[in-house]
Parts: C-alpha cells; structure tokens; sequence
C-alpha cells in the first residue's frame, strides 16, 4: 500500500458525460455530498471548453445576495458576455430555481452548470422551475472505474485495503499520508454542514448519536425503534433524520426483496455508507483490516456502494434490494433491472468464493447472474 502522498489527479467518469451535454439549451446540475470533487469536476471542463467563463461561488454572501430573486435585467448585467456560467454550492441560493428558469430561458446561448451538496435544498427549489430544462448528475467518491482508468490495475489493487479503511475522498486519496486527519474533518465538518442549515434539525446531537449507531450495524437490518432507544429519542425522528443523511449523500438505504416467498422478511431495511472512510471516521476506528472484527461488513459496504457508483456512471438504472428470509438465509444485494435479477453476496476471504447461494432465492427468482465477490473477482462487478 503506498504510504507517501502522490498527486492523482483522476480523470472523473462525468467529464465526458458533461462535456457531451454541452450546449443543448439546458442546465447540468452536478449533485454529491460536499469534498467528492464537484467544484473541480466544474472548473475542468471550464477550463477544457476554452470559452470566456463567470464562476460564481454561493457560498460568497455578495453573490448570494445577486442572486436571490433576480429579475431579468439584472440576471443579464451579471452574465453579460459569458458563454459558461458555472454557480457553486447552489443550495445555498433561496429560490435559486426560479433564477437559474430565468437564465435558461433568456439566455439559450449560455451554458449553466451547476453544483450543490444538498439534494434536499437543491432538488426542492429547481425540481419545477427546471422541469425539461436540466440535465442531472451525481458524483460520488472516486470509483473503483474511475482509478483504474487512470492509474492501472496495479495501483488500484496496491490501495484496496487503504479504501477499506480511509475511504475514496479525492482529497483522502491525494493525500494518503494524512488520510486519517482528512476523512476525520470530513466526517466531523463537511459532513453536517448542510444537515444543520435545514430548519427540520432541531438537535444535531442526536445525528451525530445516529450516525455512530448506524455505522455500528453496517451490514446488519436495522430497527428504528431500536436506533431511538439507542440515540435517546423516537421513531419518527429516526426515520426523518435518516431520510435527510440520504439525501445529503452520507448513508443509503436497501429495503428487503419481498415477492414470491411467505418466509422472505417484508419490512426489513439496511443502512449503507457512501463512504467506508466516513463510516470509519465516525467511530474512530482505523485499524488494518488483519486486526479488525468487521472486515467483512466493511467489504460489503465497499462493494455495494461501488456497485451503485459504476451503474449510475454508465447509465445501468436498477432497484437495489437484501434478500433475507425467517430461517436466516440472506443474500447482500440484490439488482434488479428491467424485471430481471441479478444476486451478489460479499465474501473478503476468497476461500469461500465457491459457497453456493441459497437455493429457494434461486428457484424462485431464477437471476440471470449469482456472484460470490471477493477480492480476486470484484473488479468483474464494480469496474
């Protein structure tokens, strides 16, 4: 594993999707939690366009302030003669939907591109004003894809464990030398800075309490009666709470498969993290994965939000499930696509990749594919 700091500059799987977008008379909303790289993804593709740029940073009260319920007229003295406006962090801007209708709307010849951090801000204001005038992307962490298109198979494999533990923040990648300080800020900082500018979180403690219970139970299905036992609190806050981490881009749900089976589990629901290195921040555990009781958890963690960030990347639309049943039989993940399945279940040790799946899954829902996924074959499932 490399231990001294390197510049990776990694080419993003949304630059060439960005870039073909250009200039269709619609807005490119770029969306993700804060430090996945947004800004920088923005600025290179201004940079590549070689077009005359204005670059408006929200979190700048002043230009806040610009563009908080403008109007025609001044909408046109601030873009002026710009070819490309790109606005930062724009959930910080009220009505910023209205704003960016307008700009769409009288001025075709300018392309908008746009960030922001919080899909719960973001998505409230420009989901109507925007409808048929937006293109809509997510960036994640850095992607299993997107590292070994830029730095090798060799590379990618020498930084698996590293990504087990710190995580895939570019800055936490760039910098693995200070991993543990970097993903840490980001846990402790980043991560809630949205979180606490939305009126419906009343008491940040208990999201900080939430967090740590959920990353004690990735892997495992959770209760939210048990979670409001747990942080001091109740249900209904728990599930809210919940609904806004994964809207922020911190955590995501799978709900259980239910079908066919009478023994299936009908209500059961799992919390995954984005991000092994927040999970792992927010605990303060860090130790090699030789050392570890949760080595497991943490590869079905890695593989599944993997997974999810390769089919977002290529356009692969898909329901994501757990299949568990009354006896105990589970599988981690479950794909589904155009009404066909496909089954994968995480193993780290490699010895066990020729476990089979469970056979009432198999003769029930007949999946096109049933992967057993270890470290020798992941690439098979999340390049």
């Amino acid at each position: 594993m490399p231990t001294k700091d390197n510049a990776i500059m990694i080419t993003r799987s949304l630059l060439s999707v960005v870039q073909g977008r250009m200039y269709q008379g619609k807005a490119i909303i770029v969306v993700g939690a804060r430090q996945v790289g947004k800004s920088t993804l923005l600025h290179h593709i201004v940079e590549k366009s070689g077009q005359d740029a204005l670059i408006l940073d929200c979190d700048d009260p002043t230009t806040r302030s610009l563009l908080t319920n403008a109007n025609t007229e001044r909408l046109q003295a601030i873009v002026a003669n710009h070819r490309i406006v790109m606005i930062d962090e724009a959930q910080m801007v009220p009505n910023i939907g209205v704003t960016l209708k307008l700009i769409v709307d009288k001025r075709p010849d300018v392309q908008l591109l746009v960030s922001g951090s919080s899909a719960l801000e973001l998505r409230s204001n420009i989901n109507e004003p925007l409808t048929g005038r937006k293109f809509e992307y997510q960036l994640y962490p850095i992607s299993s894809s997107e590292l070994i298109a830029d730095k090798g198979l060799v590379y990618l494999m020498q930084t698996l464990e590293q990504r087990l533990i710190y995580g895939s923040y570019p800055d936490v990648l760039n910098h693995q030398a200070s991993a543990r300080e970097l993903i840490t800020n980001i846990a402790e900082s980043y991560l809630y800075k949205d979180l606490l500018s939305i009126e419906q979180v009343r008491k940040p403690i208990l999201i900080q309490k939430l967090l740590v219970a959920l990353a004690l139970q990735i892997g495992s299905e959770v209760s939210y009666n048990e979670l409001a036992q747990t942080i001091g609190s109740d249900s209904k806050t728990v599930e809210k709470y919940i609904d806004l981490l994964e809207k922020c881009y911190v955590i995501f749900r799978l709900n259980a498969l239910s079908r066919n089976m009478r023994t299936e589990l009908k209500k059961g629901k799992k919390v995954f993290f984005y991000d092994n290195g927040v999970r792992n921040a927010l605990l303060q555990n860090f130790q090699p994965l030789d050392m570890r009781s949760d080595t497991g958890a943490l590869w079905e963690n890695f593989v599944i939000s993997e997974r999810i960030k390769r089919n977002h990347y290529m356009g692969h639309l898909a329901n994501y499930y757990f299949w568990r049943t009354t006896e105990q039989q589970e599988i981690d993940l479950i794909e589904e696509h155009d009404g066909q399945f496909s089954a994968f279940e995480m193993k780290w040790n490699p010895k066990k990749a020729n476990a089979a799946l469970p056979k009432p899954f198999m003769d029930n829902y007949s999946p096109t594919s049933a992967t057993i996924v270890t470290p020798d074959n992941f690439l098979e499932v999340v390049g």
